[in-house]
């Protein structure tokens, strides 16, 4: 009859980091999964405190803090952990509180869910943009009719008229039929089809850091980190320009509002291979990924961000990252969103496809 595994193997070979804390929130142990949660090894980690390592999460820390001290049970879903080294995790937490002949002692398991939270969140709100995008659509269409016949008949009864009084009563209501009627068209999103050419991606994001860099009203560093073994890509150009400017702008008018901050916003290119990509798995895609590190997305956004009309800004209009995605979209691509305190990354997906198999 084979031996049994002692205690610690077993808990080495589990996927879920299990940590034991003393009472101080210091680690007394952690196994092979919680060494690669924290980047650190088994000697680094023990009689460190767990907070020495963690800058951010959304951890409901005060009630972890009683239920802990307690001696009750804890969890907490979807926490968001950023570490001090700049990595950042999604993850299910549970505390048990434990009394040993040596004192109490916390048994914290953190299991990591970035990875089926991503697919399964890209396709619940891939249905549900899809169902907002076409009810705005059909929303747009039933203004638009009415709009123009109200235009219509402002300018027959402009002609009628002879007060140059009355004439601006009527000059007011083509203006804001016109303005109404642009509002609907950007909802529509864009209704051109893509000109597709073969374009090196860094030649199309150099066009927006020189786009950025001359606008005086800032001073935000602009920090490259290209790739350049990213073969060209069959896109539209102009597109895929305005779909990444949009969100560019966005940091920019963030970073703004917070001169505190020494503003800087990061252009990365990499090469992603086997992503899943609604549903459809491409063998290679380009990453895009645009970072600021502005003050991070407000909670209460994350799940509509790319909803129309949805923004934060007191002036927006809440069309930017909708058309991003329309744009991304049409090259078959797709736009993640990740963001936390001091980071925001949007990044964009574009699959490579081999030069003898145009579209």
């Amino acid at each position: 009859m084979p031996e049994l595994l002692n205690l610690e193997n077993l808990l080495d070979n589990l996927s879920t980091a299990v940590l034991l804390l003393d009472e101080k929130f210091d680690i007394q142990y952690a196994n092979h999964a919680a060494q690669s949660v924290f980047d650190r090894g088994f000697n680094l980690l023990v009689g460190c405190s767990i907070y020495q390592y963690i800058v951010h999460s959304t951890l409901e820390l005060d009630r972890f803090t009683v239920d802990t001290q307690n001696g009750e049970a804890f969890s907490d879903s979807e926490v968001q952990i950023s570490f001090a080294d700049g990595r950042h995790i999604l993850a299910d937490v549970s505390a048990t509180h434990m009394v040993e002949a040596h004192g109490k002692q916390i048994l914290l398991e953190i299991r990591l869910i970035q990875q089926q939270k991503k697919i399964s969140q890209e396709t619940h709100q891939w249905a549900q943009q899809q169902a907002a995008r076409e009810l705005v659509r059909g929303l747009a269409h039933e203004i638009k009719n009415p709009l123009g016949g109200i235009r219509g008949a402002a300018q027959l009864l402009e002609k009628q008229l002879v007060s140059a009084d009355q004439k601006e009563f009527t000059t007011v209501i083509i203006e804001q039929s016109d303005r109404l009627r642009n509002l609907v068209d950007r909802l529509l999103g864009p209704n051109i089809r893509p000109n597709f050419h073969w374009q090196n991606i860094h030649q199309v994001l150099e066009k927006i850091c020189t786009l950025v860099s001359l606008d005086l009203s800032h001073n935000i560093k602009i920090v490259r980190d290209y790739d350049p073994s990213i073969p060209d890509l069959n896109i539209d150009q102009d597109m895929i320009q305005q779909a990444a400017l949009n969100i560019v702008r966005n940091s920019v008018q963030v970073l703004m509002d917070h001169p505190d901050i020494d503003a800087q916003i990061r252009i990365v290119t990499r090469i992603e291979r086997h992503v899943i990509i609604h549903g459809v798995t491409f063998p290679l895609c380009a990453k895009i990924q645009l970072i600021d590190n502005g003050p991070g997305i407000p909670n209460e956004l994350r799940d509509t961000l790319f909803y129309p009309m949805v923004t934060s800004k007191k002036d927006g209009t809440g069309l930017g990252l909708s058309i991003s995605q329309t744009l991304i979209g049409h090259h078959r691509g797709k736009i993640e969103v990740d963001s936390w305190p001091g980071n925001t990354e949007f990044t964009l997906y574009l699959p490579i496809d081999k030069k003898d198999a145009d579209k």
